[in-house]
This record gives structure tokens, sequence and C-alpha cells, in this order.
């Protein structure tokens, strides 16, 4: 098992769909409590102007090749969220691989087989390739809502 570590925030980064003239607006923060590091992403979403997104992302040098699924450790308000796996075929910005969840009140494992994760455009094929992921993005995504996700672990099994 592999886990993504949080107290090194600087892996991660906060991307909002105003990169292509979007209106949603947020953040993540990254603190301590419980012994847990969290991150902790927060905004609005918004699809206005063709928008509909914020993200944490982070840049991997692939997943193990034997990896069957990502567990995520989580709590929020209830509200749908996803998981973005980029490879190397994702040749734009928008091509990658998705499953998605639901943040429970209580800090909860949600479990996404990888054999899960749907590709979003006609240039990539199912399914993901565990060694060719370049990046993992958890994102807030295709509705007007406000996010509150903590994120506490990402591990890959």
């Amino acid at each position: 098992m592999k886990q993504l570590d949080f107290g090194q925030s600087g892996k991660w980064r906060f991307i909002s769909d105003q990169v292509m003239g979007g209106r949603s607006e947020g953040h993540v923060d990254f603190h301590a409590a419980d012994g847990r590091t969290y991150a902790a992403l927060r905004g609005t979403v918004s699809t206005a102007n063709n928008g509909g997104f914020i993200q944490i992302r982070r840049d991997v040098a692939g997943l193990p090749a034997d990896a069957t699924r990502l567990i995520l450790t989580v709590r929020g308000n209830g509200e749908s969220y996803r998981v973005h796996l980029r490879t190397i075929r994702s040749e734009r910005p928008w091509n990658y691989f998705a499953a998605g969840f639901v943040a429970p009140p209580d800090l909860t494992e949600v479990v996404l087989p990888l054999a899960d994760f749907a590709p979003n455009s006609d240039g990539l094929t199912a399914p993901v390739t565990p060694a060719d992921v370049r990046s993992i993005g958890i994102v807030a995504y295709g509705a007007d809502y406000t996010a509150k996700l903590d994120i506490a672990a990402i591990s890959v099994v």
C-alpha cells in the first residue's frame, strides 16, 4: 500500500475553472488535527461562463503496477466529488479518467476501484494503466454548489 502525503502540501496545487474563463472560486488549506494532516478544499463551484470545477491536483510518477484501487479517507458536506486521473495518454488538460463519490459528514474510507474510472474523452480508452498515471486530482465538479471537503488520506492498493 502506498499513501500520498498531505504533510507535503507543496506537492498539491489548487486549480479552478478560472484558468479558462470560469467563475468558480476556492482554495485549499492544509491543517493538522487528531494526529492527521488534512487537505481542506473549500469554495463555490459555478457553471457560469462554461465553468464548473475547483480541484487540488498532485503530480505522481505512476502508481504501483499492481494497484487495483484508491482508498480516500474523507469527510464533507454530502455533495458529490470526483477523482481525476491523468495519464501519459492525457494529451489535453481535459483528458482524464474519472470516478465519483459522495462525501459523508463523518470521516469515512471511500473505495474507488481503478476499473470504475471512466475516460471522459474519445482519446482515452479504459482501463486505467496504473503505471501510466501522471496526476491525481480531487475535484468539486459540474454543478452549482458549495464545496467543503476534507481529505485525510489517499492510499493506493
